[in-house]
């Protein structure tokens, strides 16, 4: 992100989005839920493309760190190793915040994917964000014990996300965190054959 300001512009779309849906997101609006001079999104984002890329953009930047926190190898094993039972704790705490703490940047996440199928140049930005995802969760499974890490994180990532819209959007109940580790545990042993 270029500058503290554009952080704030972005985070008030964030907030504003998973409040008020795409059509709730305005330049005014942002600058309002910001507590910003009117004409300050216009500032960073003039058109409106210009500001779902800026909030695609800080809205990747919060999950990955998220993400990228959470599979973090632990300091006592041995670079490249991590453990099917620490990784499926890892992904449960993981989700179980995407889910609850997180709840704001997922919902949001949601919009601007739907937008996604409908602008290309949101599309781009919204697939380089997957792959890169996509590469970690291989990473994690190669290293958790994996015979085919690629397939195994297709469909770890497609039922992540099924878990995520299940819980945020869908008819299904909030899991807890024990729920979570006991499932990714169980899906872990059948992708590692162990």
């Amino acid at each position: 992100m270029s500058s503290q300001r554009a952080v704030v512009v972005a985070d008030a779309a964030i907030a504003i989005l998973a409040e008020r849906g795409m059509r709730g997101l305005t330049h005014r609006a942002v600058d309002e839920a910001a507590g910003l001079p009117p004409g300050s999104t216009s500032n960073h984002a003039r058109t409106r493309a210009a500001l779902l890329e800026l909030t695609l953009a800080r809205l990747t930047e919060r999950e990955e760190a998220v993400f990228s926190a959470a599979m973090a190898p632990a300091g006592d094993m041995p670079e490249g190793v991590v453990e099917a039972a620490r990784l499926a704790d890892l992904l449960a705490r993981t989700m179980h915040a995407a889910i609850t703490v997180h709840r704001e940047t997922t919902i949001a996440r949601y919009e601007l994917a739907l937008e996604a199928t409908r602008r290309p140049e949101l599309r781009k930005i919204y697939d380089d964000v997957g792959r890169r995802i996509r590469e970690q969760v291989v990473a994690a499974l190669a290293a958790a014990g994996s015979p085919d890490p690629v397939r195994h994180g297709r469909q770890m990532v497609a039922y992540i996300e099924g878990l995520l819209f299940d819980a945020i959007v869908g008819a299904g109940e909030v899991p807890t965190l024990d729920e979570l580790g006991a499932a990714f545990r169980e899906l872990l042993r059948v992708v590692s054959g162990r």
